[in-house]
């Protein structure tokens, strides 16, 4: 007895085990028995319409993929598709031989209707089209796929070393982990076999091919044979009866034959993208608007010729003008579309996006930020003439103080009233004023012979008194002795007097960089042994900002260089090296603080003081007693004010051990003062003392 629960549990457990695994083998078994065993025509029927829709199923498979390796398996399925054909070949072949005298419905109404539907019944119309199937697969399409094919394996090959190398240098780089680099070399392997089974593959269809030619003329001269001899039928029976049945299986085999050579061609032919190849040809093809337009433009012309089919052509004409309307209004939506999703995929990227160093923001040197009001002043289109005076104001500068001065950044902050600026170096808040666009400064000059009818202000630089004024008042103003200042000449102004206190903190080692470069074009051989045989970059970038931070220029900078290759081999204290530049420019120093004096009025420093500050120095201790310390701040400040109340220069002269650490105490309570050394003063000019700072214990 049949156990029937062991069957069942054998076709459950199928599902376990895959049963796509047996589909392979079957086919194989079912192809050979084709060969072997005699078929009915009702199965003939089905696996020749099985063959059919298998070859238009490859054919939509190569259609939609988009990469060769998504169908790797097509040589395989070539393969099988051909033995299939071969197989349905010998059995129709076998029962047109064996039923062929009993009529054209022998070998089944698959073979017949291609017979008598697709050829009209005539078998001289059937043989010239197999004729021409046989060229176009054999001559064209095969030829074309198999060379490709060919080529391709051969480019593949030879790129394989060059890949695998770029997998190993992105995994030795870390830009890509183990798992990632053995799937690519997997990948690599598949596309150079792939490539490798078309180019044999494509020699399957060929060979498909040329045994359809040879199986048709078999069957045609065969069946001849048996109808006459071994059925005694008449010459024209046999021929119609026999050549329609050759054609028609002949047609039947051919055509999916066709079918599969044309997905061959387009697996081998179409360049790997992210779309198939109906999206590659549509998106190619119709993708230019003006294309479609000229071509509608001939067309049209070709259309209006005397004895053309004028409606047809005027007909695509009109339907290429529709087609180019539509690319044209697609565009421009595409176009719009494309642009918002732009900025939404900005707004979001903005919104997640990692931190990077694009983030970080460097501090500007110098920075002006101004309020709203003032934004017109910075404007070229509105006639502002600020950045002109800034420019104005850099370049005096430059040629006060010997270098160039960073460039001057302006921002606009909305979080500033409207009137307002600020000016910030490095970042800090150095000084702040008020503007007006629209106004005038009318500054005190000491000849005005009456008040103004406005609120009585100070300019930001100096603290001079005076007005904002109305454009209109300006003559009024003059008439009554006082000085008009345009606002954007009282922010330039303000800015050069502020650079001029912080002029030591806008001197980098990048400023020190620029000027050397300047020097070594103009005078070479100056800094050739000095730097960094002598002095390093650093020392003498300390003495350059000590020599600015107490207002010295650096203009002279031979001097400064001879010095410092005369006194840099033996010295290598900054400070000392300061000092020493400091008598050598001595002149200069003396010039330019008493340059409209007849004589030198300055500050004395009491004997008995002196002696207290070098003994308290001698250890090497920068620091003073309390008391002594702040005596000495008291009785500087009214010796300060004693010299503003002469109009005299704020210069204190002192021994030249002291002058580094009184320059260096005073300057911190009282920055206009200068402190010079008894040694630094060269000048026939007659010198007075107008204050003496003593010690009261």
């Amino acid at each position: 007895m049949v156990n029937f629960s062991y069957f069942f549990r054998i076709i459950k457990n199928l599902n376990i085990f895959k049963w796509q695994i047996l589909a392979g083998p079957i086919l194989i078994i079912i192809i050979l028995s084709m060969m072997i065993l005699p078929l009915s025509p009702f199965i003939l029927d089905v696996f020749f319409t099985f063959n059919i829709a298998l070859s238009i199923m490859v054919l939509l498979v190569s259609m939609f993929t988009r990469h060769t390796l998504e169908f790797s398996a097509f040589p395989t399925i070539l393969l099988f598709s051909t033995l299939l054909r071969l197989a349905l070949n010998v059995a129709s072949t076998r029962i047109i031989f064996l039923n062929g005298h009993t009529g054209t419905n022998s070998a089944g109404q698959v073979i017949e209707s291609f017979g008598h539907f697709l050829v009209g019944g005539n078998f001289a119309i059937g043989i010239v089209v197999f004729i021409i199937l046989v060229i176009i697969n054999f001559m064209v399409i095969t030829k074309g796929a198999g060379r490709i094919a060919e080529v391709g394996a051969r480019f593949i090959l030879d790129a394989m070393p060059g890949k695998q190398m770029a997998i190993d240098a992105d995994l030795n780089a870390g830009l890509i982990g183990q798992e990632q680099a053995k799937k690519r070399r997997i990948q690599v392997t598949q596309e150079s076999d792939f490539y490798g089974a078309m180019d044999g593959a494509s020699k399957f269809v060929r060979g498909d091919a040329i045994a359809g030619i040879l199986i048709m003329v078999l069957n045609v001269f065969g069946g001849l044979i048996i109808g006459l001899f071994q059925h005694d039928m008449l010459l024209e029976k046999a021929a119609e009866v026999y050549t329609l049945l050759t054609i028609g299986d002949g047609l039947v085999a051919q055509i999916p034959s066709l079918v599969v050579s044309t997905a061959a061609g387009v697996i081998v032919t179409r360049v790997s993208t992210n779309k198939n190849v109906g999206e590659q040809m549509i998106s190619q093809l119709f993708c230019n608007y003006h294309i479609i337009l000229l071509t509608g433009v001939v067309i049209g012309i070709l259309g209006l010729v005397p004895g053309m089919p004028n409606i047809i052509f005027l007909t695509f004409t009109i339907l290429l003008f529709f087609i180019s309307w539509q690319l044209y209004i697609k565009k421009d939506y595409m176009i719009e579309r494309k642009i918002l999703s732009k900025d939404k995929k900005t707004l979001i990227k903005d919104s997640f996006v990692e931190a990077s160093w694009n983030d970080v923001v460097l501090e500007d040197p110098i920075r002006i930020e101004i309020g709203n009001s003032l934004i017109p002043m910075v404007d070229i289109n509105q006639k502002g003439d600020l950045l002109y005076k800034i420019r104005i104001m850099r370049k005096k500068n430059a040629q006060v103080i010997g270098f160039l001065p960073p460039l001057v950044h302006i921002k606009n902050n909305t979080n500033l009233d409207a009137s307002m600026y600020r000016i910030l170096v490095h970042g800090v808040e150095v000084g702040q004023g008020r503007c007006f666009y629209e106004k005038l400064m009318a500054i005190n000059s000491g000849r005005e012979v009456e008040s103004l009818p406005f609120n009585k202000v100070h300019e930001p630089a100096f603290g001079l008194s005076g007005y904002w004024i109305d454009l209109s008042f300006k003559q009024t103003a003059q008439k009554k002795g006082y000085t008009v200042i345009e606002p954007s000449a009282i922010i330039s102004t303000h800015l050069r007097f502020l650079i001029n206190k912080h002029v030591h903190e806008l001197f980098g080692r990048q400023e020190l960089q620029q000027l050397l470069e300047h020097i070594e074009s103009k005078i070479p051989k100056l800094t050739e042994d000095l730097i960094p045989n002598i002095i390093s970059l650093t020392i003498l970038h300390k003495i350059l900002k000590n020599l600015l931070s107490e207002n010295i220029s650096i203009r002279d900078m031979r001097s400064i260089l001879e010095a410092l290759t005369e006194h840099a081999v033996v010295q290598k204290d900054p400070n000392e090296l300061t000092s020493i530049i400091r008598i050598t420019l001595g002149k200069s120093i003396v010039q330019n603080l008493f340059s409209n004096n007849e004589h030198i009025t300055i500050i004395g420093l009491d004997m008995t003081l002196e002696n207290l500050l070098l003994n308290s120095l001698k250890g090497g201790s920068n620091a003073i007693e309390p008391n002594l310390s702040d005596s000495l701040l008291i009785k500087t400040k009214e010796a300060i004010t004693k010299q503003k109340s002469l109009g005299y220069p704020i210069v204190l002269v002192v021994a030249h051990p002291l002058r580094h650490f009184l320059s260096s105490f005073l300057r911190q309570s009282f920055p206009e003062l200068s402190v010079l050394s008894q040694l630094e003063i060269i000048t026939v000019k007659t010198i007075k003392m107008t204050s003496v700072i003593g010690y009261t214990a």
